[in-house]
């Protein structure tokens, strides 16, 4: 595992012009997440009360809150912003995947990245198993929502309620995992022009290293958080926003690690 988790270093310092373009990719879908959460959730805040002697102005600010939401057609037009963010989140990231995986199968020849001749010539597939992928990721949540819905009118306690649902929330996070290593494997049988039935024989054939592999960057990604995240809370104001910013580059180059050594685990013989 140590030389499959070397090679695909190797791999992600050959690709450190990838490297960029996944960071200002990552840098920009979350600053206009951040910008359109703030203009929605900032003017509604900004409203509340606060220290006000009126004990009921709390109560006052809710029933508004909860007015402008119900009652008003800004919910309508929030969730059709974050459905149109997502949309162009799913058209944009395959296409990325496209490019990165096709550039990985011509690494070899010495001639650079091939990134946009990946994007080129290898996005129908890519797509349409990326969709495919998401879709029945998604396909638990036809029956989980009911479930959730009908045990919070049954449940005494809302401690009760989560704690019922966790152990399926658990398998459906399970399913997800398997799902995108799978279909990660048929990806790269789809750019090397050897089949996506390839890629799912060579997924069931390598599944223990391509877990290994899969769970040790997991758990160096952890890692890495964590330690951001204890950093974050000493230090405050502007050094908290830069090191919040320049994270994403971290998480650009542990995503980029971990698909080159998934791909070094599928390239073996």
């Amino acid at each position: 595992m140590k030389d499959r988790l070397k090679k695909g270093w190797d791999m992600t310092l050959r690709h450190k012009y990838v490297l960029v373009l996944l960071f200002l990719y990552r840098l920009l879908w979350g600053f206009f997440l951040y910008r359109f959460v703030d203009t929605i959730v900032t003017p509604i805040l900004a409203r509340y009360p606060g220290d006000h002697p009126n004990a009921d102005a709390a109560r006052l600010f809710l029933v508004e809150a909860q007015f402008r939401i119900l009652k008003t057609d800004l919910l309508n037009e929030t969730l059709l912003w974050l459905g149109g963010l997502l949309l162009a989140r799913m058209i944009l990231t395959p296409l990325l995947n496209a490019g990165v995986y096709y550039s990985f199968h011509r690494s070899e020849d010495g001639a650079g990245t091939h990134v946009w001749s990946g994007i080129r010539l290898a996005w129908k597939p890519v797509t349409a198993l990326y969709w495919l992928e998401n879709a029945l990721a998604a396909l638990p949540a036809l029956w989980l929502i009911p479930l959730a819905r009908d045990r919070f009118y049954s449940e005494s306690s809302l401690a009760d309620w989560l704690q019922g649902l966790f152990p399926y929330a658990g398998l459906w996070l399970v399913w997800g995992f398997l799902l995108h290593l799978l279909f990660q494997f048929m990806q790269f049988g789809a750019v090397s022009k050897e089949g996506v039935v390839n890629g799912i024989g060579q997924a069931v054939r390598k599944g223990a290293p391509l877990l290994a592999v899969t769970l040790a960057m997991l758990g160096i990604g952890i890692a890495v958080s964590l330690a951001a995240s204890a950093v974050a809370l000493l230090w405050s104001g502007f050094l908290a926003v830069a090191l919040h910013q320049a994270f994403h580059f971290v998480r650009s180059l542990l995503t980029l690690w971990t698909s080159a050594s998934q791909y070094y685990v599928w390239r073996e013989t």
